[in-house]
Protein backbone atom coordinates (compact mmCIF):
# COMPACT_ATOMS: atom_id res chain seq x y z
CA UNK A 1 0.00 0.00 0.00
CA UNK A 2 1.27 3.51 -0.70
CA UNK A 3 2.48 5.79 2.05
CA UNK A 4 -0.17 7.75 3.91
CA UNK A 5 1.25 11.03 2.54
CA UNK A 6 0.36 9.83 -0.95
CA UNK A 7 -3.20 8.92 0.00
CA UNK A 8 -5.80 11.43 -1.19
CA UNK A 9 -7.10 13.16 1.92
CA UNK A 10 -10.84 13.80 1.96
CA UNK A 11 -11.20 17.27 3.41
CA UNK A 12 -14.73 18.27 4.27
CA UNK A 13 -14.24 22.03 4.43
CA UNK A 14 -12.93 22.86 0.91
CA UNK A 15 -13.81 25.59 -1.52
CA UNK A 16 -15.13 24.86 -4.98
CA UNK A 17 -12.72 24.74 -7.91
CA UNK A 18 -11.74 28.27 -8.95
CA UNK A 19 -12.74 29.19 -12.46
CA UNK A 20 -10.39 30.58 -15.08
CA UNK A 21 -12.38 33.33 -16.69
CA UNK A 22 -12.79 33.22 -20.45
CA UNK A 23 -11.09 29.78 -20.99
CA UNK A 24 -12.74 26.61 -22.17
CA UNK A 25 -12.79 23.95 -19.44
CA UNK A 26 -12.76 20.18 -19.39
CA UNK A 27 -16.07 18.97 -18.03
CA UNK A 28 -15.81 15.96 -15.70
CA UNK A 29 -18.41 14.23 -13.55
CA UNK A 30 -17.92 12.82 -10.05
CA UNK A 31 -20.65 10.25 -9.29
CA UNK A 32 -20.30 8.87 -5.77
CA UNK A 33 -22.59 8.56 -2.73
CA UNK A 34 -19.81 9.75 -0.40
CA UNK A 35 -19.76 13.55 -0.07
CA UNK A 36 -16.19 13.46 1.21
CA UNK A 37 -15.05 11.89 -2.09
CA UNK A 38 -16.55 14.82 -4.00
CA UNK A 39 -14.86 17.39 -1.80
CA UNK A 40 -11.53 15.58 -1.80
CA UNK A 41 -11.57 15.28 -5.56
CA UNK A 42 -12.26 19.00 -5.99
CA UNK A 43 -9.43 19.83 -3.63
CA UNK A 44 -6.92 17.52 -5.35
CA UNK A 45 -7.79 18.86 -8.82
CA UNK A 46 -8.19 22.51 -7.86
CA UNK A 47 -5.12 23.59 -9.84
CA UNK A 48 -5.43 21.03 -12.63
CA UNK A 49 -4.78 22.26 -16.18
CA UNK A 50 -4.33 20.43 -19.50
CA UNK A 51 -3.60 22.24 -22.75
CA UNK A 52 -4.40 25.51 -21.01
CA UNK A 53 -7.85 24.33 -19.96
CA UNK A 54 -9.00 23.92 -16.37
CA UNK A 55 -11.75 21.69 -15.02
CA UNK A 56 -15.49 22.07 -14.51
CA UNK A 57 -16.49 19.41 -11.97
CA UNK A 58 -20.13 18.25 -11.88
CA UNK A 59 -21.44 16.09 -9.03
CA UNK A 60 -24.07 13.35 -8.66
CA UNK A 61 -24.63 11.31 -5.48
CA UNK A 62 -26.49 8.28 -6.82
CA UNK A 63 -26.91 6.22 -9.95
CA UNK A 64 -30.23 7.92 -10.66
CA UNK A 65 -28.72 11.38 -10.34
CA UNK A 66 -25.86 10.21 -12.52
CA UNK A 67 -28.30 9.27 -15.29
CA UNK A 68 -29.85 12.74 -15.28
CA UNK A 69 -26.43 14.37 -15.16
CA UNK A 70 -25.13 12.40 -18.14
CA UNK A 71 -28.33 12.91 -20.13
CA UNK A 72 -28.18 16.68 -19.62
CA UNK A 73 -24.43 17.05 -20.33
CA UNK A 74 -23.41 15.05 -23.40
CA UNK A 75 -20.08 16.98 -23.54
CA UNK A 76 -18.70 15.48 -20.28
CA UNK A 77 -15.19 14.26 -21.04
CA UNK A 78 -14.56 11.92 -18.10
CA UNK A 79 -16.54 10.28 -15.28
CA UNK A 80 -15.11 9.33 -11.87
CA UNK A 81 -17.65 6.66 -10.95
CA UNK A 82 -18.25 4.70 -7.73
CA UNK A 83 -19.46 1.13 -8.16
CA UNK A 84 -21.56 0.65 -5.05
CA UNK A 85 -24.08 3.38 -4.30
CA UNK A 86 -27.80 2.88 -3.70
CA UNK A 87 -27.31 -0.71 -4.92
CA UNK A 88 -24.29 -2.97 -5.26
CA UNK A 89 -24.32 -2.60 -9.08
CA UNK A 90 -25.58 1.01 -9.41
CA UNK A 91 -22.29 2.15 -10.96
CA UNK A 92 -22.16 -0.70 -13.46
CA UNK A 93 -25.79 -0.14 -14.39
CA UNK A 94 -24.96 3.51 -15.05
CA UNK A 95 -22.11 2.43 -17.37
CA UNK A 96 -24.55 0.32 -19.36
CA UNK A 97 -26.94 3.29 -19.53
CA UNK A 98 -24.18 5.60 -20.81
CA UNK A 99 -22.88 3.19 -23.45
CA UNK A 100 -26.09 1.53 -24.62
CA UNK A 101 -28.92 4.00 -24.12
CA UNK A 102 -27.12 7.31 -24.49
CA UNK A 103 -24.75 5.73 -27.03
CA UNK A 104 -21.97 7.89 -25.70
CA UNK A 105 -18.76 6.15 -26.75
CA UNK A 106 -16.36 9.04 -26.30
CA UNK A 107 -16.73 9.79 -22.57
CA UNK A 108 -13.93 8.18 -20.54
CA UNK A 109 -15.07 6.23 -17.45
CA UNK A 110 -12.74 5.73 -14.46
CA UNK A 111 -14.29 3.24 -12.06
CA UNK A 112 -13.44 3.81 -8.36
CA UNK A 113 -14.40 1.30 -5.71
CA UNK A 114 -13.72 0.74 -2.05
CA UNK A 115 -14.54 -2.98 -2.37
CA UNK A 116 -12.53 -4.36 -5.33
CA UNK A 117 -13.82 -7.87 -4.80
CA UNK A 118 -17.38 -6.70 -5.39
CA UNK A 119 -16.50 -5.75 -8.98
CA UNK A 120 -13.54 -7.82 -10.26
CA UNK A 121 -11.28 -5.61 -12.40
CA UNK A 122 -10.73 -7.82 -15.42
CA UNK A 123 -14.35 -8.82 -15.87
CA UNK A 124 -15.68 -5.28 -15.38
CA UNK A 125 -13.28 -3.67 -17.83
CA UNK A 126 -14.09 -6.23 -20.53
CA UNK A 127 -17.83 -6.56 -19.98
CA UNK A 128 -18.73 -2.95 -19.21
CA UNK A 129 -16.40 -0.93 -21.47
CA UNK A 130 -14.56 0.70 -18.55
CA UNK A 131 -11.50 2.76 -19.46
CA UNK A 132 -9.73 2.63 -16.06
CA UNK A 133 -10.20 0.84 -12.73
CA UNK A 134 -8.93 2.20 -9.44
CA UNK A 135 -9.37 1.21 -5.84
CA UNK A 136 -10.07 4.19 -3.63
CA UNK A 137 -7.19 3.18 -1.34
CA UNK A 138 -4.69 3.46 -4.19
CA UNK A 139 -6.06 6.65 -5.77
CA UNK A 140 -3.50 9.17 -4.53
CA UNK A 141 -3.39 12.74 -5.83
CA UNK A 142 -0.68 11.84 -8.32
CA UNK A 143 -2.49 8.72 -9.48
CA UNK A 144 -5.70 10.71 -9.88
CA UNK A 145 -3.82 13.31 -11.91
CA UNK A 146 -2.27 10.62 -14.10
CA UNK A 147 -5.51 8.70 -14.68
CA UNK A 148 -7.52 11.85 -15.42
CA UNK A 149 -4.87 13.18 -17.83
CA UNK A 150 -4.77 9.91 -19.73
CA UNK A 151 -8.57 9.84 -19.85
CA UNK A 152 -8.83 13.44 -21.11
CA UNK A 153 -6.20 12.88 -23.81
CA UNK A 154 -8.00 9.76 -24.92
CA UNK A 155 -11.28 11.69 -24.95
CA UNK A 156 -9.64 14.47 -26.97
CA UNK A 157 -8.39 12.02 -29.57
CA UNK A 158 -11.76 10.34 -29.82
CA UNK A 159 -13.49 13.71 -30.15
CA UNK A 160 -11.15 14.63 -32.98
CA UNK A 161 -11.90 11.33 -34.68
CA UNK A 162 -15.64 11.87 -34.25
CA UNK A 163 -15.41 15.47 -35.45
CA UNK A 164 -13.27 14.41 -38.40
CA UNK A 165 -15.73 11.66 -39.34
CA UNK A 166 -18.66 14.02 -38.96
CA UNK A 167 -16.85 16.72 -40.91
CA UNK A 168 -15.94 14.36 -43.74
CA UNK A 169 -19.54 13.17 -43.91
CA UNK A 170 -20.69 16.79 -44.12
CA UNK A 171 -18.10 17.53 -46.81
CA UNK A 172 -19.19 14.50 -48.84
CA UNK A 173 -22.86 15.46 -48.52
CA UNK A 174 -22.06 19.11 -49.21
CA UNK A 175 -20.12 18.23 -52.36
CA UNK A 176 -23.15 16.65 -54.01
CA UNK A 177 -25.29 19.59 -52.89
CA UNK A 178 -22.89 22.33 -53.96
CA UNK A 179 -22.25 20.71 -57.35
CA UNK A 180 -25.97 20.90 -58.09
CA UNK A 181 -26.17 24.69 -57.76
CA UNK A 182 -26.73 26.51 -61.06
CA UNK A 183 -26.45 30.07 -59.73
CA UNK A 184 -23.23 31.65 -58.46
CA UNK A 185 -25.08 33.46 -55.68
CA UNK A 186 -26.94 30.31 -54.55
CA UNK A 187 -23.63 28.44 -54.51
CA UNK A 188 -22.03 31.16 -52.38
CA UNK A 189 -24.90 31.05 -49.91
CA UNK A 190 -24.59 27.27 -49.77
CA UNK A 191 -20.85 27.52 -49.04
CA UNK A 192 -21.43 29.70 -45.99
CA UNK A 193 -24.22 27.45 -44.76
CA UNK A 194 -22.13 24.31 -45.14
CA UNK A 195 -19.11 25.88 -43.41
CA UNK A 196 -21.24 26.79 -40.39
CA UNK A 197 -22.57 23.23 -40.30
CA UNK A 198 -19.08 21.79 -40.68
CA UNK A 199 -17.71 23.81 -37.75
CA UNK A 200 -20.89 23.27 -35.71
CA UNK A 201 -20.80 26.89 -34.60
CA UNK A 202 -22.67 30.09 -35.37
CA UNK A 203 -20.49 32.36 -37.44
CA UNK A 204 -20.71 35.47 -39.58
CA UNK A 205 -19.31 35.05 -43.06
CA UNK A 206 -18.81 36.80 -46.36
CA UNK A 207 -17.88 35.38 -49.78
CA UNK A 208 -16.26 37.70 -52.34
CA UNK A 209 -15.60 36.87 -56.01
CA UNK A 210 -12.96 38.48 -58.19
CA UNK A 211 -13.45 37.76 -61.88
CA UNK A 212 -10.88 38.20 -64.63
CA UNK A 213 -10.80 41.94 -63.91
CA UNK A 214 -10.14 43.70 -60.61
CA UNK A 215 -13.81 44.23 -59.73
CA UNK A 216 -14.92 42.56 -56.50
CA UNK A 217 -18.44 41.28 -55.95
CA UNK A 218 -19.93 40.12 -52.64
CA UNK A 219 -21.96 37.04 -53.59
CA UNK A 220 -23.16 36.02 -50.12
CA UNK A 221 -23.05 37.17 -46.53
CA UNK A 222 -24.34 35.98 -43.19
CA UNK A 223 -24.62 37.51 -39.76
CA UNK A 224 -23.23 41.02 -39.56
CA UNK A 225 -21.91 40.74 -43.13
CA UNK A 226 -25.28 40.17 -44.81
CA UNK A 227 -25.69 43.89 -45.54
CA UNK A 228 -22.86 43.77 -48.10
CA UNK A 229 -24.49 41.21 -50.40
CA UNK A 230 -24.31 42.12 -54.10
CA UNK A 231 -22.14 45.21 -53.64
CA UNK A 232 -18.88 45.78 -55.54
CA UNK A 233 -15.93 45.71 -53.16
CA UNK A 234 -14.01 48.57 -54.73
CA UNK A 235 -16.90 51.00 -54.68
CA UNK A 236 -16.41 51.74 -51.01
CA UNK A 237 -19.50 49.84 -49.81
CA UNK A 238 -17.44 47.47 -47.68
CA UNK A 239 -16.07 48.74 -44.39
CA UNK A 240 -12.46 49.90 -44.81
CA UNK A 241 -11.07 47.24 -42.43
CA UNK A 242 -13.09 44.48 -44.05
CA UNK A 243 -12.15 45.59 -47.55
CA UNK A 244 -8.49 45.68 -46.55
CA UNK A 245 -8.68 42.10 -45.21
CA UNK A 246 -10.35 40.88 -48.40
CA UNK A 247 -7.87 42.62 -50.69
CA UNK A 248 -4.97 41.34 -48.57
CA UNK A 249 -6.33 37.78 -48.93
CA UNK A 250 -6.37 38.15 -52.71
CA UNK A 251 -2.77 39.38 -52.61
CA UNK A 252 -1.61 36.67 -50.17
CA UNK A 253 -3.39 33.85 -52.07
CA UNK A 254 -3.44 31.33 -49.21
CA UNK A 255 -5.55 30.33 -46.22
CA UNK A 256 -5.14 32.11 -42.89
CA UNK A 257 -6.33 31.08 -39.42
CA UNK A 258 -6.06 33.73 -36.70
CA UNK A 259 -7.91 33.84 -33.37
CA UNK A 260 -11.63 33.72 -34.17
CA UNK A 261 -11.24 34.68 -37.84
CA UNK A 262 -10.69 32.32 -40.76
CA UNK A 263 -9.83 33.37 -44.33
CA UNK A 264 -10.03 30.89 -47.21
CA UNK A 265 -8.53 31.63 -50.62
CA UNK A 266 -9.80 29.62 -53.60
CA UNK A 267 -8.67 29.83 -57.22
CA UNK A 268 -10.84 28.05 -59.79
CA UNK A 269 -9.62 26.29 -62.89
CA UNK A 270 -11.17 29.04 -65.02
CA UNK A 271 -9.08 31.74 -63.34
CA UNK A 272 -11.71 33.17 -60.97
CA UNK A 273 -10.66 33.92 -57.40
CA UNK A 274 -12.81 33.55 -54.29
CA UNK A 275 -12.18 34.68 -50.71
CA UNK A 276 -14.32 33.37 -47.84
CA UNK A 277 -14.00 35.22 -44.51
CA UNK A 278 -15.50 33.64 -41.38
CA UNK A 279 -15.87 35.18 -37.93
CA UNK A 280 -16.55 32.33 -35.47
CA UNK A 281 -17.53 32.40 -31.78
CA UNK A 282 -14.55 30.26 -30.87
CA UNK A 283 -11.06 29.64 -32.13
CA UNK A 284 -10.92 26.75 -34.56
CA UNK A 285 -9.18 23.57 -33.49
CA UNK A 286 -6.59 21.81 -35.61
CA UNK A 287 -9.26 19.35 -36.67
CA UNK A 288 -11.58 22.20 -37.67
CA UNK A 289 -8.83 23.80 -39.74
CA UNK A 290 -7.99 20.56 -41.50
CA UNK A 291 -11.64 20.01 -42.35
CA UNK A 292 -12.02 23.59 -43.58
CA UNK A 293 -8.99 23.17 -45.85
CA UNK A 294 -10.39 19.91 -47.26
CA UNK A 295 -13.74 21.60 -47.80
CA UNK A 296 -12.07 24.57 -49.52
CA UNK A 297 -10.20 22.29 -51.92
CA UNK A 298 -13.54 21.03 -53.24
CA UNK A 299 -15.01 24.48 -53.87
CA UNK A 300 -12.92 25.17 -56.98
CA UNK A 301 -14.81 22.44 -58.86
CA UNK A 302 -18.17 23.70 -57.58
CA UNK A 303 -17.54 27.27 -58.78
CA UNK A 304 -16.25 26.06 -62.15
CA UNK A 305 -19.37 23.90 -62.48
CA UNK A 306 -21.56 26.97 -62.05
CA UNK A 307 -19.48 28.91 -64.58
CA UNK A 308 -19.63 26.04 -67.08
CA UNK A 309 -23.37 25.68 -66.53
CA UNK A 310 -23.85 29.39 -67.16
CA UNK A 311 -21.74 29.21 -70.32
CA UNK A 312 -23.66 26.15 -71.46
CA UNK A 313 -26.95 27.90 -70.74
CA UNK A 314 -25.83 30.95 -72.75
CA UNK A 315 -24.66 28.70 -75.58
CA UNK A 316 -28.02 26.89 -75.56
CA UNK A 317 -29.83 30.22 -75.57
CA UNK A 318 -27.76 31.44 -78.50
CA UNK A 319 -28.31 28.15 -80.29
CA UNK A 320 -32.05 28.38 -79.71
CA UNK A 321 -32.03 31.94 -81.05
CA UNK A 322 -30.06 30.84 -84.11
CA UNK A 323 -32.45 27.93 -84.67
CA UNK A 324 -35.39 30.33 -84.30
CA UNK A 325 -33.78 32.76 -86.76
CA UNK A 326 -33.10 29.96 -89.24
CA UNK A 327 -36.64 28.69 -88.79
CA UNK A 328 -38.03 32.16 -89.45
CA UNK A 329 -35.77 32.50 -92.49
CA UNK A 330 -36.91 29.11 -93.82
CA UNK A 331 -40.53 30.01 -93.15
CA UNK A 332 -40.11 33.27 -95.02
CA UNK A 333 -38.32 31.47 -97.85
CA UNK A 334 -41.14 28.92 -98.04
CA UNK A 335 -43.66 31.74 -98.03
CA UNK A 336 -41.81 33.46 -100.85
CA UNK A 337 -41.63 30.20 -102.79
CA UNK A 338 -45.35 29.68 -102.27
CA UNK A 339 -46.04 33.21 -103.46
CA UNK A 340 -43.81 32.73 -106.49
CA UNK A 341 -45.52 29.44 -107.22
CA UNK A 342 -48.91 31.15 -107.14
CA UNK A 343 -47.57 33.87 -109.40
CA UNK A 344 -46.22 31.27 -111.81
CA UNK A 345 -49.60 29.58 -111.83
CA UNK A 346 -51.28 32.91 -112.54
CA UNK A 347 -48.73 33.68 -115.25
CA UNK A 348 -49.35 30.29 -116.83
CA UNK A 349 -53.11 30.84 -116.70
CA UNK A 350 -52.64 34.30 -118.20
CA UNK A 351 -50.50 32.79 -120.96
CA UNK A 352 -53.27 30.34 -121.77
CA UNK A 353 -55.79 33.19 -121.88
CA UNK A 354 -53.53 35.19 -124.18
CA UNK A 355 -53.09 32.22 -126.47
CA UNK A 356 -56.85 31.71 -126.56
CA UNK A 357 -57.38 35.37 -127.35
CA UNK A 358 -54.77 35.28 -130.10
CA UNK A 359 -56.34 32.19 -131.59
CA UNK A 360 -59.84 33.64 -131.44
CA UNK A 361 -59.72 37.44 -131.75
CA UNK A 362 -56.77 37.74 -134.12
CA UNK A 363 -58.12 35.12 -136.51
CA UNK A 364 -60.85 37.33 -137.95
CA UNK A 365 -58.72 40.38 -138.88
CA UNK A 366 -56.03 38.11 -140.27
CA UNK A 367 -58.67 36.38 -142.44
CA UNK A 368 -59.88 39.76 -143.68
CA UNK A 369 -56.35 40.81 -144.55
CA UNK A 370 -55.66 37.52 -146.35
CA UNK A 371 -58.95 37.58 -148.29
CA UNK A 372 -58.70 41.23 -149.30
CA UNK A 373 -55.10 40.71 -150.36
CA UNK A 374 -56.13 37.89 -152.69
CA UNK A 375 -58.95 40.02 -154.11
CA UNK A 376 -56.57 42.94 -154.58
CA UNK A 377 -54.20 40.64 -156.50
CA UNK A 378 -57.03 39.56 -158.80
CA UNK A 379 -58.14 43.17 -159.35
CA UNK A 380 -54.63 44.29 -160.27
CA UNK A 381 -54.27 41.35 -162.67
CA UNK A 382 -57.61 42.21 -164.29
CA UNK A 383 -56.75 45.92 -164.40
CA UNK A 384 -59.83 46.74 -162.34
CA UNK A 385 -60.93 50.36 -161.79
CA UNK A 386 -58.86 52.37 -159.33
CA UNK A 387 -61.83 52.88 -156.96
CA UNK A 388 -62.17 49.14 -156.45
CA UNK A 389 -58.49 48.79 -155.66
CA UNK A 390 -58.62 51.67 -153.19
CA UNK A 391 -61.63 50.10 -151.46
CA UNK A 392 -59.75 46.82 -150.96
CA UNK A 393 -56.72 48.69 -149.61
CA UNK A 394 -59.01 50.53 -147.15
CA UNK A 395 -60.36 47.19 -145.91
CA UNK A 396 -56.84 45.88 -145.44
CA UNK A 397 -55.82 49.07 -143.59
CA UNK A 398 -58.87 48.86 -141.33
CA UNK A 399 -58.21 45.19 -140.46
CA UNK A 400 -54.56 45.97 -139.81
CA UNK A 401 -55.50 48.81 -137.47
CA UNK A 402 -57.86 46.57 -135.57
CA UNK A 403 -55.17 43.90 -135.32
CA UNK A 404 -52.64 46.45 -134.10
CA UNK A 405 -55.09 47.74 -131.50
CA UNK A 406 -55.70 44.22 -130.17
CA UNK A 407 -51.97 43.57 -129.93
CA UNK A 408 -51.55 46.86 -128.05
CA UNK A 409 -54.26 45.82 -125.63
CA UNK A 410 -52.66 42.43 -125.06
CA UNK A 411 -49.27 44.03 -124.40
CA UNK A 412 -50.82 46.52 -121.98
CA UNK A 413 -52.54 43.76 -120.07
CA UNK A 414 -49.36 41.69 -119.94
CA UNK A 415 -47.51 44.69 -118.53
CA UNK A 416 -50.24 45.28 -115.96
CA UNK A 417 -49.96 41.64 -114.80
CA UNK A 418 -46.16 41.65 -114.60
CA UNK A 419 -45.18 40.81 -111.04
CA UNK A 420 -42.31 43.25 -110.82
CA UNK A 421 -44.23 46.20 -112.18
CA UNK A 422 -43.97 49.37 -110.12
CA UNK A 423 -45.79 52.68 -110.05
CA UNK A 424 -43.64 55.77 -110.28
CA UNK A 425 -45.45 58.50 -108.38
CA UNK A 426 -44.79 62.12 -109.18
CA UNK A 427 -46.84 65.31 -109.30
CA UNK A 428 -48.98 65.19 -112.47
CA UNK A 429 -51.43 67.81 -113.80
CA UNK A 430 -54.42 65.54 -114.42
CA UNK A 431 -56.31 68.32 -116.18
CA UNK A 432 -53.56 68.67 -118.78
CA UNK A 433 -53.22 64.88 -119.08
CA UNK A 434 -56.94 64.46 -119.76
CA UNK A 435 -56.75 67.18 -122.42
CA UNK A 436 -53.88 65.40 -124.16
CA UNK A 437 -55.77 62.09 -124.18
CA UNK A 438 -58.86 63.82 -125.60
CA UNK A 439 -56.83 65.42 -128.42
CA UNK A 440 -55.21 62.10 -129.29
CA UNK A 441 -58.64 60.43 -129.65
CA UNK A 442 -60.42 63.23 -131.59
CA UNK A 443 -59.54 61.86 -135.09
CA UNK A 444 -61.15 58.48 -134.24
CA UNK A 445 -64.22 60.32 -132.83
CA UNK A 446 -64.43 62.56 -135.88
CA UNK A 447 -64.53 59.49 -138.13
CA UNK A 448 -67.80 58.68 -136.35
CA UNK A 449 -68.89 62.33 -136.32
CA UNK A 450 -68.73 62.34 -132.53
CA UNK A 451 -67.99 65.35 -130.33
CA UNK A 452 -65.61 65.16 -127.32
CA UNK A 453 -66.11 67.89 -124.73
CA UNK A 454 -63.58 68.45 -121.92
CA UNK A 455 -64.31 70.16 -118.60
CA UNK A 456 -61.31 70.55 -116.26
CA UNK A 457 -60.04 73.10 -113.74
CA UNK A 458 -57.05 75.23 -114.66
CA UNK A 459 -54.71 72.87 -112.80
CA UNK A 460 -55.24 69.72 -110.76
CA UNK A 461 -52.04 68.20 -109.40
CA UNK A 462 -52.11 64.54 -108.33
CA UNK A 463 -49.36 62.12 -107.25
CA UNK A 464 -49.47 59.33 -109.85
CA UNK A 465 -47.70 57.63 -112.74
CA UNK A 466 -48.52 59.75 -115.79
CA UNK A 467 -47.94 56.93 -118.34
CA UNK A 468 -50.17 54.47 -116.48
CA UNK A 469 -52.94 57.02 -115.91
CA UNK A 470 -52.79 58.08 -119.56
CA UNK A 471 -53.30 54.44 -120.51
CA UNK A 472 -56.28 54.06 -118.14
CA UNK A 473 -58.03 57.26 -119.31
CA UNK A 474 -57.33 56.37 -122.96
CA UNK A 475 -58.98 52.97 -122.50
CA UNK A 476 -62.13 54.56 -121.04
CA UNK A 477 -62.29 57.21 -123.76
CA UNK A 478 -61.65 54.75 -126.63
CA UNK A 479 -64.40 52.49 -125.22
CA UNK A 480 -66.78 55.50 -125.12
CA UNK A 481 -66.01 56.26 -128.79
CA UNK A 482 -66.35 52.60 -129.72
CA UNK A 483 -69.77 52.09 -128.07
CA UNK A 484 -71.28 55.57 -128.72
CA UNK A 485 -73.49 56.02 -131.81
CA UNK A 486 -72.41 57.99 -134.86
CA UNK A 487 -72.86 61.69 -134.13
CA UNK A 488 -72.95 61.08 -130.33
CA UNK A 489 -71.47 63.25 -127.58
CA UNK A 490 -68.73 62.21 -125.13
CA UNK A 491 -67.84 64.27 -122.04
CA UNK A 492 -64.61 64.28 -120.06
CA UNK A 493 -64.72 65.95 -116.65
CA UNK A 494 -62.07 66.44 -113.90
CA UNK A 495 -62.84 67.53 -110.32
CA UNK A 496 -60.60 67.81 -107.26
CA UNK A 497 -61.04 68.76 -103.59
CA UNK A 498 -57.44 68.60 -102.37
CA UNK A 499 -57.74 65.06 -100.96
CA UNK A 500 -59.02 63.23 -104.05
CA UNK A 501 -59.06 63.68 -107.81
CA UNK A 502 -62.13 62.49 -109.78
CA UNK A 503 -62.12 61.78 -113.53
CA UNK A 504 -65.43 61.03 -115.28
CA UNK A 505 -66.03 59.76 -118.84
CA UNK A 506 -69.69 59.99 -119.93
CA UNK A 507 -71.10 58.73 -123.27
CA UNK A 508 -74.48 58.45 -125.01
CA UNK A 509 -73.99 54.86 -126.04
CA UNK A 510 -75.93 51.66 -125.54
CA UNK A 511 -75.64 51.83 -121.76
CA UNK A 512 -75.03 48.94 -119.36
CA UNK A 513 -77.34 46.17 -118.20
CA UNK A 514 -77.28 44.87 -114.59
CA UNK A 515 -75.42 41.82 -115.86
CA UNK A 516 -72.80 44.05 -117.51
CA UNK A 517 -72.30 46.04 -114.28
CA UNK A 518 -71.77 42.83 -112.28
CA UNK A 519 -68.90 41.55 -114.48
CA UNK A 520 -67.69 44.77 -116.03
CA UNK A 521 -64.06 44.89 -114.83
CA UNK A 522 -63.23 41.20 -115.20
CA UNK A 523 -60.66 40.09 -117.72
CA UNK A 524 -61.93 39.03 -121.18
CA UNK A 525 -65.49 40.09 -120.38
CA UNK A 526 -67.63 41.05 -123.39
CA UNK A 527 -70.52 43.51 -122.93
CA UNK A 528 -73.99 42.82 -124.18
CA UNK A 529 -73.79 45.94 -126.42
CA UNK A 530 -71.76 45.88 -129.63
CA UNK A 531 -69.40 48.55 -130.98
CA UNK A 532 -71.41 50.87 -133.25
CA UNK A 533 -69.00 50.85 -136.22
CA UNK A 534 -67.96 47.20 -136.23
CA UNK A 535 -64.87 47.73 -134.07
CA UNK A 536 -63.39 44.70 -132.36
CA UNK A 537 -63.01 44.21 -128.61
CA UNK A 538 -60.69 41.92 -126.62
CA UNK A 539 -62.53 42.35 -123.33
CA UNK A 540 -59.27 43.46 -121.65
CA UNK A 541 -59.52 47.25 -121.59
CA UNK A 542 -61.60 47.72 -118.42
CA UNK A 543 -59.61 45.09 -116.47
CA UNK A 544 -56.43 47.01 -117.32
CA UNK A 545 -58.04 50.25 -116.11
CA UNK A 546 -58.99 48.65 -112.77
CA UNK A 547 -55.51 47.21 -112.33
CA UNK A 548 -53.84 50.58 -112.86
CA UNK A 549 -56.26 52.46 -110.59
CA UNK A 550 -55.94 49.83 -107.84
CA UNK A 551 -52.17 50.14 -107.93
CA UNK A 552 -52.55 53.87 -107.32
CA UNK A 553 -54.70 53.24 -104.24
CA UNK A 554 -57.85 54.49 -105.98
CA UNK A 555 -61.00 52.89 -107.34
CA UNK A 556 -63.00 52.87 -110.57
CA UNK A 557 -66.79 52.56 -110.85
CA UNK A 558 -69.38 52.46 -113.60
CA UNK A 559 -72.98 53.67 -113.64
CA UNK A 560 -75.76 53.58 -116.24
CA UNK A 561 -79.47 54.47 -116.15
CA UNK A 562 -80.05 51.39 -118.27
CA UNK A 563 -79.68 50.00 -121.80
CA UNK A 564 -79.77 52.68 -124.49
CA UNK A 565 -79.22 55.55 -121.98
CA UNK A 566 -75.44 55.84 -122.01
CA UNK A 567 -72.99 55.24 -119.15
CA UNK A 568 -70.50 57.05 -116.92
CA UNK A 569 -67.13 55.68 -115.75
CA UNK A 570 -65.53 57.36 -112.74
CA UNK A 571 -61.91 57.14 -111.56
CA UNK A 572 -61.19 58.38 -108.01
CA UNK A 573 -57.53 58.85 -107.01
CA UNK A 574 -55.92 60.03 -103.77
CA UNK A 575 -54.25 63.35 -104.42
CA UNK A 576 -51.31 62.52 -102.09
CA UNK A 577 -48.95 59.54 -102.02
CA UNK A 578 -50.44 56.38 -100.50
CA UNK A 579 -48.06 54.86 -97.90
Amino acid sequence: MADQDDILELIEDSDSTPEVSGARKWKIAVIDDDIAVHEGTRFALSDYSLNGQGLEILSAYSGAEGRELMRGNPDIAAVLLDVIMETDAAGLDLVEFIRNELRNETVRIILRTGQPGQAPERRVIVDYDINDYKAKTELTADKLFTSLTAALRSYQQLERMVQTRRGLEIIIDAASTLYDFKSMQRLAEGVLTQLASLLNVDCAGILVLRDSGEELAVLAGSGCYSRFIGTPGQSGSLDPDLRQMVEEAFRRRKHEFADHRTVLYIRTGSGREVVVLLQAERELSDTDRSLVEIFGSRLSIAFDNVILYRQLHEANTQLEERVAQRTRALTQANRRLSTQWLRLQRANAFKNEILGTVAHDLKNPLGVILGRTEMLTELISAEAPKDNVIAQVDHIRDATRRLTLMVDHLISDAMADAFDISIRREPVDIAALVGEVAEANRPMAQNKQQVISVSTPDACATMCDSDRMREAIDNLLSNAIKYSPIGGNIALQVDGDGDTTVIRVTDEGAGLSPEDLARLFGRFQRLSAKPTAGESSTGLGLSIVKKIVDMHGGHVTAASPGPGQGSTFTITLPAATVS
